[in-house]
């Protein structure tokens, strides 16, 4: 990555005031150490050739305490400035990211690891705070202050500025060769920690299923592997760092020796003034301490920057191009339509639907039945929008689904996964999911329509209990119930059914299938079917077969 990537400017509009306050406050670092140094060196000559006292010395004294002063009130604003900034823009990082994965929509996710983009958007962008807090003001000093110094130096002893313009690009050249040793190293850690989360996400997320099956331990020796993989890719990446700071240290030390050696053969010679061996032998470390600096923090800041390039590839990758039609027919009244519908998954060559055409009429319900794989749950994603058709068309009525506006066609439908995700919050929450500004007698009803009152009110807290992440605590039936009770409160035309029975006892289907009873009243269904015991349901069967089906 570059040392400020252009993609920065155009994601993180705050970077753009930091780069300019980052420059200011770095003139003035440049004119503040040139100046303490003149005062310095005008001291120090006043006080051993001239014999000046300490009250002589008193103005000079005055101007170098405001000028230590001085620079360590620019410093605090220097971290003041990156650290805001730093949060700013690391806000403004995750929100785009997060935003643009749910413009990409959940066929694109599906080819992602929930834990790899988990680390990505916490401990990914958090890792900018080294970047923005110490990498970039570094840089700034780093182009300024060598520039102001030589020039300086320049004025008082040319040929000590000389092997100052000779040596000091020896530095970025062995910090370019560090730095790319560097960044190979830290794209391989990067890719290690995103393993470990993926797979140690996944493994929680399984953990009941590894128990039951007594995969546990198996799954505990592979995270350890991949653990002490990363712990040794760390490893080299800080043992790469610590030689390298020791590579920059001694260049610059012997830089600085060889200007010091000159200055001290003239000095001797008399061929040069000692206020201008004092100025010279100042500011010749300060030349080179912000590149070495540069070095140093680059390797603190190198996760940040990994981890920005991968940020900056899914910002980039493209969204799906969407209508924005609002004016939807009232679907109460409206076909809907799948015309000769081909969907092909990236990375397989089969198709999950290949030229499926089905007509949902006004008030119809329509079961889709089928061997697992025949692509019944695709049908729902490409009603749902979720993923667009390769070839061929959705119509309501004899509009093209295409030229409507996503989120507005969401609007429209209610729809009940076979797994419906419950989130960390009360039950009156997950439930107003499905209305957010629904009043607490509207969630109650829906609840009872969905015969889900009963078991809540038998909750500690009803329906203020607050729920674990995924619903934990609850079991499946419970869970499908809460879902549907959403459906009853967002009261929505087209109705979105996947398997809404499957994997509960007998007593939770019985009540899942009275529910679902009621709440198809009026509307228009589409439901997946595994069960037969959801057949009577339906005005009409449509088997969907992997081929071309049409109904």
């Amino acid at each position: 990555m570059k040392p400020l990537d252009p993609r920065l400017l155009k994601y993180a509009r705050t970077t753009r005031v930091f780069l300019v306050s980052s420059v200011a406050l770095g003139t003035a670092t440049a004119g503040l150490i040139i100046a303490q140094a003149t005062l310095l060196a005008d001291m120090l000559t006043r006080a051993f050739l001239r014999g000046a006292s300490l009250a002589g010395l008193r103005t000079p004294l005055l101007l170098l305490l405001a000028v230590v002063l001085a620079r360590t009130l620019v410093a605090w604003l220097q971290e003041v400035a990156a650290h805001r900034s730093s949060a700013a823009v690391k806000s403004q990082l995750r929100g785009r990211l997060l935003a643009r994965a749910l413009a990409l929509g959940p066929r694109w996710l599906s080819g992602e690891r929930s834990g790899e983009l988990a680390t990505l958007a916490t401990r990914g962008i958090d890792a900018l705070d080294d970047y923005f807090s110490r990498y970039l003001p570094q840089l700034v000093l780093a182009v300024i202050v060598p520039a102001a110094v030589g020039f300086r130096i320049l004025l008082g002893d040319w040929l000590s500025a000389v092997t100052i313009a000779a040596t000091l690009p020896l530095i970025p050249v062995f910090m370019i060769l560090v730095g790319l040793t560097t960044q190979r190293k830290m794209d391989r850690q990067w890719r290690t920690l995103s393993l470990l989360a993926a797979h140690f996400l996944d493994v929680v997320a399984g953990l009941p299923t590894l128990k039951i099956f007594g995969r546990a331990r198996a799954q505990a020796a592979k995270i350890r592997e991949v653990t002490d993989r990363h712990r040794r890719a760390t490893m080299s990446t800080l043992r790469i760092a610590f030689l390298s700071a020791l590579v920059l240290e001694l260049l610059s030390t012997l830089s600085v020796a060889l200007v010091a050696v000159s200055i001290g053969l003239r000095l001797v010679e008399g061929g040069l003034g000692l206020e201008t061996a004092l100025l010279v032998l100042i500011l010749a470390p300060e030349a080179y301490l912000p590149l070495r600096q540069v070095g140093a923090q680059y390797h603190a800041s190198a996760e940040g920057l990994t981890a920005a390039a991968r940020i900056f590839e899914v910002l980039e990758t493209p969204v799906p191009s969407t209508g924005s039609r609002t004016d939807i027919p009232d679907l109460s009244h409206a076909t809907v339509r799948l015309d000769g519908a081909t969907v092909t998954y990236p990375g397989r060559d089969v198709p999950a639907l290949d030229g499926f055409s089905l007509t949902v009429h006004p008030g119809e319900t329509v079961a889709l039945v089928g061997p697992s794989g025949a692509g019944k749950s695709t049908v729902l994603s490409v009603l749902l929008g979720f993923v667009q058709p390769d070839s061929g068309r959705v119509l309501v009525d004899w509009d093209d689904l295409a030229g409507f506006s996503p989120d507005a066609w969401r609007a429209m439908i209610s729809w009940v996964p076979q797994r419906p995700h419950l989130f960390a919050g009360t039950v009156a929450d997950n439930i107003r999911l499905g209305r957010p500004e629904a009043s607490p007698a509207a969630v109650r009803a829906a609840a009872e329509a969905a015969n889900a009152l009963e078991f809540i009110e038998a909750l500690p807290a009803g329906f203020d209990t607050p729920l674990g992440e995924r619903g934990s605590g609850l079991s499946a039936g419970q869970r499908q119930r809460i879902a549907l009770a959403r459906a009853f409160l967002r009261d929505a035309p087209l109705l979105l059914l996947d398997e809404p029975t499957s994997n509960l006892d007998a007593e939770s289907e019985a009540l899942v299938i009275d529910a679902v009873q009621r709440l198809k009243t009026g509307r228009t269904v589409v439901l997946v079917a595994h069960r037969p015991t959801l057949l009577p349901l339906a005005d009409r069967v449509v088997t969907v077969e992997p081929e071309t089906v049409t109904a």
